[in-house]
């Protein structure tokens, strides 16, 4: 265990999600990383070792793998985890609960993402709804990326005592981008096959009180997830309440139609403007132009990057497990800092 005021953080899984984690801890002030361990000895394994990030195998055979692939290894999973304060896993869906045993075995503090169930660690982690509740555990999941957005958009809506119950349409992504010659759907649309999709549960497990339901949809596009929503609120509103209330939380970015910035594919295009590591948009990107509030009825739109959403979040969760800055704000502001995010706005010309 570290004995400095720097967090040792380790990283365990080097996919879309694990590479970003990696490189959103190397830039906060208050954190180290230990290392990155995967099971892969192909490029994305190179690249760790060429951004100069320690590199180790899952096993002592993956060990041996990337060693006769020329690699610079050292050492296995559980080398890693003997350096390190906190460690995150964002290996693929359900293998996370398997690792857990591993890391309790070890005494490690962990966090798993939201493909696994709220049950692996009984703790479900949005930095703006359950930051508090998660100082000082032993573990967390940072919830999936449309859970995350809808959170924060709700959450700000609920603390301004606007939010009844909400509604939502999500049309999801087929694929990440990398792996879209893998598989993914084309020339359809494919329906989750329930009401509510599994999305609504989710928040309620970062915040029970929340009256929300989700219908999903599978969509022929990598890019990012589309959310329409229908929220009742507390009593009539004027769109500008509405708008305030979003501007409450600085992981909501209000763009506009009126900017050119009329698709999913316009919005990335201006990350990779602004410089965001893999075109990042870290924040929830709502159109403010679209918004429409009809007595007490609230209808907007807004786009999720599943691949960048929860970074920011994992970085939080890192801050309130470990316990030293137990404030949300403190720890919102540290990370927003490092990463960038507000630069949007000034990009815009403000919010």
């Amino acid at each position: 265990m570290s004995t400095s005021s720097r967090s040792r953080i380790a990283v365990n899984g080097y996919g879309v999600i694990g590479k970003r984690v990696a490189d959103a801890v190397t830039q906060q002030n208050d954190m180290d990383l230990a290392g990155v361990s995967d099971v892969s000895a192909d490029w994305r394994a190179r690249m760790v070792t060429q951004k100069g990030y320690r590199l180790f195998g899952a096993t002592d055979e993956h060990v041996r793998t990337m060693q006769n692939a020329g690699l610079d290894v050292a050492g296995a999973l559980d080398d890693l985890l003997e350096t390190a304060d906190v460690v995150v896993d964002c290996t693929p869906k359900h293998v996370a609960a398997k690792n857990v045993e591993l890391y309790r075995q070890k005494g490690i503090k962990f966090i798993v993402q939201g493909g696994e169930k709220h049950e692996v660690t009984g703790h479900s982690f949005v930095a703006e709804a359950s930051y508090a509740s998660a100082v000082g555990r032993d573990s967390t999941r940072v919830v999936s990326c449309n859970t995350t957005s809808m959170v924060r958009t709700l959450a700000a809506l609920k603390h301004a005592g606007l939010l009844r119950r909400a509604r939502g349409t999500l049309m999801r992504r087929a694929t990440d981008p990398w792996e879209s010659h893998l598989g993914g759907i084309m020339n359809t649309l494919a329906p989750e096959p329930e009401i509510p999709s599994h999305q609504g549960p989710d928040a309620q497990s970062v915040d029970p009180e929340l009256d929300v339901v989700t219908m999903a949809v599978k969509v022929p596009e990598t890019l990012a997830h589309l959310h329409y929503w229908a929220v009742q609120l507390t009593r009539p509103a004027e769109k500008d309440e509405v708008l305030d209330a979003f501007r409450t939380s600085p992981r909501i970015a209000l763009i506009q139609m009126a900017d050119g910035l009329t698709a999913i594919n316009s919005v990335k295009e201006l990350m990779a403007d602004l410089g965001r590591p893999h075109d990042n948009l870290y924040e929830v990107a709502l159109w403010s132009d679209m918004l429409k509030v009809e007595g007490d009825e609230l209808f907007y739109a807004y786009m999720v990057d599943n691949q960048a959403i929860v970074i920011p979040e994992t970085v939080d969760a890192i801050r309130a497990l470990i316990g030293q800055v137990r404030d949300p704000h403190e720890s919102i502001a540290k990370t927003n800092a490092a990463l960038g995010i507000g630069a949007i706005f000034d990009a815009l010309g403000g919010r």
